[in-house]
């Protein structure tokens, strides 16, 4: 355990819907929302990102000294893949989160790098690319409830100096989605429900999100921009004041919304 005075208080963790990679180049009500929330974030000694953009057969982290951004898309302009993140990735990070989460195994991956729901939400919040970043892959063999628990192994973290970021979308129907900045009736509805749930610390409804009625299968047809958010929670404590920023919902059927968890001073 890292016994570095700097690291003494408990950093805050995080939830962030990323959407369109555009946010990372745009300026707009989420890009000066995420640089704003990143100006008064304490300095990590390192993020570990959980994205809905890597999906693997286990659980893999990165552990290379210089992770690639990734451009896991098509069809963007130019300017877009001329961007570069890039900060440095962290072995000792890597090697902390394998042995912190006991009960899997974890695979260390010198392949990966950082996908978009990585670069194009940190290059807003910490856009000096000086923190070390690794990311930890979505298990596809695992279902939402172990998922959360091993978010719960992961909240160890907080205390050591480690940002823990979730980049998803609670609200994710691409095939539903349209080009513009409209939302609708039932995309708004199971937003704000998951908002209120979040808000009581109401987890295990969160994590049997399929019971939350007809809108949840709308809004979640696949679940790996939703089980980021599972992770957050699940490091999050009882204790700590809770924070929505980005809420809003854009393009039909993609909610912005974002969630901190702050410990209360």
């Amino acid at each position: 355990m890292n016994n570095d005075p700097e690291f003494e208080a408990t950093m805050p963790v995080l939830f962030v819907g990323h959407g369109s990679p555009m946010n990372a180049i745009e300026d707009n009500a989420y890009s000066r929302a995420w640089m704003h929330m990143g100006r008064s974030l304490p300095r990590p000694r390192a993020i570990v990102c959980i994205s809905a953009h890597w999906e693997t057969a286990g659980t893999h982290v990165t552990a290379m000294d210089h992770p690639a951004t990734l451009y896991d898309f098509s069809g963007f302009p130019r300017t877009l893949y001329a961007l570069r993140y890039p900060c440095p990735g962290s072995a000792e990070t890597a090697g902390e989160i394998r042995s912190t989460l006991s009960s899997t195994k974890v695979f260390l991956d010198f392949n990966w790098g950082l996908d978009h729901g990585a670069w194009s939400v940190l290059c807003r919040m910490f856009p000096r690319a000086d923190v070390p970043v690794v990311q930890l892959s979505l298990d596809i063999n695992k279902n939402p409830a172990q998922h959360y628990e091993l978010g719960r192994e992961l909240k160890a973290l907080r205390r050591r100096g480690f940002l823990v970021l979730g980049s998803g979308n609670m609200v994710h129907n691409l095939r539903t989605m349209v080009w513009q900045d409209t939302a609708f009736d039932w995309a708004l509805a199971i937003d704000e429900r998951l908002q209120a749930l979040i808000a009581a610390g109401e987890h295990q409804a969160l994590v049997d999100y399929r019971r939350l009625g007809p809108a949840s299968s709308l809004a979640i047809p696949t679940n790996e921009h939703y089980l980021p958010l599972l992770y957050i929670l699940a490091c999050s404590d009882p204790t700590d004041s809770v924070r929505f920023f980005a809420d809003q919902v854009t393009l039909g059927s993609v909610s912005m919304r974002s969630v901190i968890f702050q410990p209360n001073s």
